[in-house]
């Protein structure tokens, strides 16, 4: 079964409005021992985030004039210096927010972290209302599911509910090992897909059987042992 951002989201959230002043933030992010938090508008919806990157560009460059002399000057872009002169959250908040809701699964808001390049994502509503925030952290919680768990849904929900076959699964400190002989390479294949997206499964290790396909050339290699 597939988390979601509801099991693991925090619903207690730090949040500021748009005219929050910089020294408001300032205080809040030392205060409560927090990175970032939502920007809301009057209506309660999120419409940025500021983090302490956003305020350590006014630290960095606020001082500094945009036409200063050298390779800095080609490295720092305009939008960054704006953001230096910026007072409230408003000026300094990164927008849009890239938000998720709590009906997503961990899987959906783990690949926007990475591609977006972002520790952190507001949850809201389908008004987008702020119902909570999910980080890495929150988001590695999956992986606390024991290995019987894990192979327990591998071996019933997957391998005999899905597939009806019953190879021998083997499961240590969250890494998967199948042993057995798949139907065709096709269905083997598949179920080591499938096994791959099982909540906490850190990695599988294919030692299935594959029956001989006709036109498929196998290539022999050597491989380490694990």
């Amino acid at each position: 079964m597939k988390s979601t951002v509801k099991d693991v989201m925090t619903t207690r959230v730090i949040w500021v409005h748009r005219d929050a002043s910089f020294r408001e933030m300032a205080a809040a992010l030392r205060e409560h021992r927090v990175s970032a938090f939502p920007v809301l508008d009057k209506a309660g919806k999120v419409i940025g985030v500021v983090s302490e990157a956003d305020m350590l560009t006014k630290e960095a460059l606020d001082s500094e004039p945009e036409g200063m002399p050298g390779m800095i000057t080609g490295i720092l872009r305009r939008k960054e210096h704006e953001k230096a002169r910026g007072i409230t959250a408003g000026d300094l908040m990164t927008r849009p927010a890239i938000t998720v809701t709590p009906q997503d699964t961990v899987e959906h808001a783990a690949r926007l972290m990475y591609t977006r390049k972002v520790k952190r994502l507001p949850v809201v509503d389908e008004n987008r209302h702020l119902v909570g925030i999910v980080s890495r952290t929150d988001l590695l919680a999956v992986f606390n599911r024991t290995d019987e768990e894990i192979r327990k849904e591998a071996s019933d929900d997957v391998m005999l509910n899905e597939f009806l076959v019953d190879p021998k699964v083997a499961v240590q400190d969250g890494v998967v090992t199948l042993f057995g002989k798949p139907s065709t390479g096709p269905v083997g294949r598949e179920i080591v897909r499938r096994i791959r997206h099982v909540q906490g499964v850190v990695a599988v290790r294919d030692r299935l059987s594959y029956p001989p396909e006709p036109g498929r050339v196998d290539v022999l290699a050597d491989f380490p042992v694990d």
